[in-house]
């Protein structure tokens, strides 16, 4: 069995005890690989240092909307100097946030397309954070986001949007959403996505798969998310499995 988690955060103070035992998990578990995301520059910069560490991490280096209104014009230039690290793969996680507004949105969208303009400049695709911001994220991805190839993280939005972000060219990737019992509209997305435009995800320490919802999450859980994606297909989960780690490195470069 061969797994790749394509957006986890195992930089996260929740694993400051046992982040070694994590990764080793995720390996025993058949998770050959994972991307190690990035939110602000501290979070990116320990992404790198984890990439360089361990052969199996990749790292992405990005500004999450969250801290957006606190990004400086040298942010930018940290940016494109970890671009150049081969172990880095992506720009992310970048995007719009309207749940909880932490930053206010004009700025959101100043930032994030700052960022796509820098990934397009280091030849880099993005990771995309989108809660909330259907429709304004959409809207920047149409006129912005010309010659970017990328995934929409954690989807969380409807079929006829999946249908929306593969006509654009992106990735759709699902995460532990998609095992819960009331996320019926993410079952019918898991269905309907063409199986080599589909990545799986943990978004560690976040959203942890049933049946440990509640708990915190690791990359080795990324097994439920594609146990039940491969269930709502009705493939083998070794078809399931082999395809998506296939998008991730044809996506990522790897």
């Amino acid at each position: 069995m061969v797994l790749f988690d394509s957006h986890a955060h195992i930089d996260d103070r929740k694993f400051n005890d046992d982040q070694e035992a994590v990764i080793a998990r995720a390996a025993e578990r058949g998770v050959t690989g994972f991307i190690n995301v990035g939110s602000d520059i501290a979070s990116s910069a320990r992404s790198v240092a984890l990439a360089e560490r361990y052969e199996a991490i990749y790292a992405a280096v990005g500004i999450h909307p969250h801290d957006a209104k606190d990004v400086q014009e040298a942010d930018y230039d940290k940016l494109v100097s970890w671009a150049a690290n081969p172990k880095v793969v992506a720009i992310g996680e970048i995007g719009l946030d309207y749940h909880y507004d932490y930053s206010p949105r004009d700025i959101q969208q100043a930032v994030f397309i700052r960022q796509l303009e820098l990934a397009r400049s280091v030849g880099k695709p993005i990771i995309i954070h989108d809660r909330e911001a259907h429709g304004d994220l959409m809207g920047i991805v149409k006129t912005e986001g010309h010659g970017l190839s990328g995934v929409f993280h954690c989807f969380s939005g409807s079929v006829e949007m999946a249908k929306e972000v593969l006509k654009l060219g992106f990735y759709v990737s699902l995460a532990g959403p998609v095992t819960f019992n009331n996320s019926q509209k993410l079952k019918v997305v898991a269905r309907e996505v063409p199986l080599d435009r589909l990545l799986v995800e943990t978004d560690s320490p976040y959203l942890t798969p049933h049946p440990y919802r509640g708990k915190r999450n690791e990359p080795a859980f990324v097994r439920l998310v594609a146990e039940e994606v491969a269930r709502l297909r009705e493939i083998d989960l070794e078809t399931l499995a082999m395809a998506t780690t296939e998008n991730v490195k044809r996506l990522f470069n790897i």
